[in-house]
């Protein structure tokens, strides 16, 4: 895989450098033959050439004499320089500007040796054409030079063709060698990137340090925090799989004891000498196995419902005084807990929280029912309204470290429950209903000293 993406960086590199290549190889090319045709006209408009062809609108005959205007004049003292306008014969007709030692009279192979050349007074010189008169105009110190070239076009072809691909080739080979140095800082991170990301595929979350991460020490520091998280969601998702498979076995045992009464007792009942009071007794134990069965399996759908959101809530703005007061004397007249000592503390009477009544009250009893059987008789429970919470106390035997931990998980039934008949469910859905509220619920407890459950709502 590390020799995969190195190939491909280089060729990658190699084809970026070919295509600069070519394309500025283009673009010269092309500027080349549009100043060959049109000319540069940053150059072209105040060059001398351009101005010497321009000067013959100054020039004009006077009595068959050439003769330069004063604007002509004022323009050759603008440019810097001077004219001399010839005949034919090459013999100065007339001048303007020009210094007094200048020849008067020009050979063709003067005029053309001048054209090519400076003269020791380092002047440059142009030659223009007005009519029958040619003119030479002279400007000292010119910026400008001229050049002489003479070449061979097929020489010069091949010289440029070789020097081409002599730079290609060499341009190539750069890119070639500054690209293997990058690539073995930049694609071994990259491969280390794929290696760990084939691990957490393979559910491999153990967390790596890696040497020289460069540019991608964010990307690594991101895939360590990935594998932390999944490691703790599948610790969770084993934890919760754990639990879930003891769950199904207290209920299996626990549903076998229901269903056993209520096959033995219907096998009784089909008895003809059962007296018709051991039928209503027969009967009521039918009866309570069943309810026992159905509210195992309503809170098995409830905790489902709750976990996926799917329990919509009929909220009622409430007094919670009076509510909590009712929850309260329920308890009271259950001949179950009548024995059993509840107290009731409001120090806010007038508090109010908009709850769904029905899953409100599931929730605070479930919370008594734990206090109440888990406990021995003589267990005192206090339930008291706070000015922005609710609290259920007990001063029983508390609750184990180790389960205190775990005791709102689903499944979860605690080691102090003994033979106690439950799923495991009841502190979960609490939770849960409290937390559809948009409240949330804490528990404290120490061992022998008690076990107290806040709930407050985010009014």
């Amino acid at each position: 895989m590390k020799w995969k993406l190195t190939i491909r960086y280089l060729i990658s590199v190699l084809s970026i450098v070919f295509i600069v290549i070519f394309l500025n190889t283009f673009i010269l090319i092309g500027m080349l033959f549009y100043q060959q045709k049109h000319g540069i006209d940053e150059v072209t408009e105040n060059s001398g050439e351009a101005f010497t062809r321009g000067f013959n609108k100054y020039i004009s005959l006077e009595n068959g004499e050439p003769v330069v205007s004063e604007e002509g004049i004022e323009a050759l003292r603008v440019f810097g320089g001077w004219i001399q306008i010839l005949d034919q014969n090459g013999q100065v007709q007339s001048s303007y500007l020009a210094p007094e030692d200048l020849s008067t009279h020009y050979s063709p192979m003067e005029l053309i040796h001048k054209y090519k050349y400076m003269d020791d007074e380092l002047n440059t010189y142009f030659i223009g054409e007005f009519e029958s008169y040619s003119y030479l105009i002279g400007v000292p110190d010119s910026k400008e030079e001229r050049f002489i070239f003479m070449m061979d076009p097929k020489t010069v072809f091949s010289y440029a063709t070789k020097s081409l691909l002599a730079i290609i080739i060499v341009d190539l080979f750069i890119a070639m060698l500054v690209g293997l140095l990058f690539s073995t800082v930049l694609t071994k991170p990259v491969s280390n990137i794929i290696d760990r990301i084939s691990q957490l595929k393979k559910r491999n979350f153990t967390v790596q340090e890696t040497k020289r991460p460069g540019i991608y020490k964010p990307v690594f520091s991101n895939l360590n925090d990935v594998s932390q998280t999944l490691q703790a969601h599948e610790e969770e998702r084993l934890k919760l799989e754990k639990m879930r498979d003891e769950w199904i076995s207290n209920v299996s045992h626990d549903l076998k004891t229901p269903l056993a009464s209520i096959q033995g007792y219907a096998e009784l009942l089909r008895d003809q000498d059962v007296s018709q009071l051991e039928r209503l007794e027969y009967s009521e134990v039918i009866e309570r196995q069943s309810i026992y069965m159905k509210d195992l399996l309503d809170d098995f759908n409830l905790t489902m419902r709750l976990r996926n959101q799917e329990m919509p809530l009929t909220l009622q703005e409430t007094r919670l005084e009076s509510f909590v007061r009712e929850i309260v004397i329920d308890l009271l007249n259950d001949p179950q807990f009548g024995q059993y000592e509840i107290s009731f503390i409001s120090d806010s009477p007038d508090l109010k929280w908009n709850i769904d009544r029905h899953l409100m009250k599931r929730a605070i009893l479930n919370f008594v029912y734990n206090a109440l059987i888990h406990n021995d008789e003589n267990i005192a429970v206090t339930i008291r309204i706070h000015t922005d919470s609710l609290t259920i106390e007990d001063n029983g035997k508390g609750i184990p470290a180790d389960d205190l931990e775990q005791i709102f998980e689903r499944y979860y039934r605690g080691t102090n429950t003994g033979n106690i008949r439950g799923t495991g469910l009841g502190m979960a859905i609490s939770r849960d209903i409290i937390e559809a509220h948009g409240g949330k619920v804490s528990l404290t407890s120490k061992i022998d000293i008690g076990t107290t459950v806040e709930i407050r709502l985010n009014e």
